[in-house]
C-alpha cells in the first residue's frame, strides 16, 4: 500500500512537471515565483543569522526585498496578484513549495562536506 503511495505521488509530480510554465496574464511565471521564493528564503535565512533582535532584522529586511524586486524586475502590484493567485489556487502553489524544498534541499546537500557537485 505504501509503495503504490509513492508511485502516485511520483506519477502527480511528472504529470504537474510537464504542464507548460503558463501563469494567468498579469501575474508571475512558475519559474518566476520560485526563482522569488527561493531569493526570499535564502534572505530570511541570512537576517536571522545577524546579531539583531527579529524587529530590527525586520527593518533591515524590508529595503533588501525592494532592491531585489527591482533586481529582478518585479513590480509589487504583480507580487501582490501573483501571491494572490496562488493563495487562491493551492494545489499549484504546493507544487510551487515542492520545487523550492527540492531546490533548497539539493543546495543544502551541495554544501555538505563531502558532497560531490551535481552536474
Amino acid at each position: 500500500m505504501r509503495l503504490s503511495g509513492t508511485v502516485l505521488i511520483l506519477i502527480l509530480s511528472i504529470f504537474m512537471s510537464c504542464k507548460k510554465d503558463t501563469a494567468p496574464q498579469g501575474i508571475l511565471s512558475k519559474s518566476q515565483m520560485v526563482d522569488w521564493m527561493l531569493s526570499m528564503y535564502l534572505a530570511e535565512a541570512k537576517a536571522q543569522m545577524l546579531p539583531y533582535t527579529r524587529d530590527s532584522a525586520y527593518k533591515l529586511f524590508l529595503p533588501f526585498q525592494d532592491t531585489l524586486m527591482h533586481r529582478k524586475g518585479i513590480q509589487d502590484s504583480v507580487l501582490r496578484r501573483t501571491y494572490q493567485y496562488y493563495a487562491e489556487n493551492p494545489i499549484e502553489m504546493e507544487a510551487l513549495y515542492d520545487i523550492v524544498i527540492d531546490s533548497l534541499s539539493l543546495r543544502e546537500q551541495q554544501l555538505l562536506p563531502g558532497a560531490r557537485p551535481q552536474p
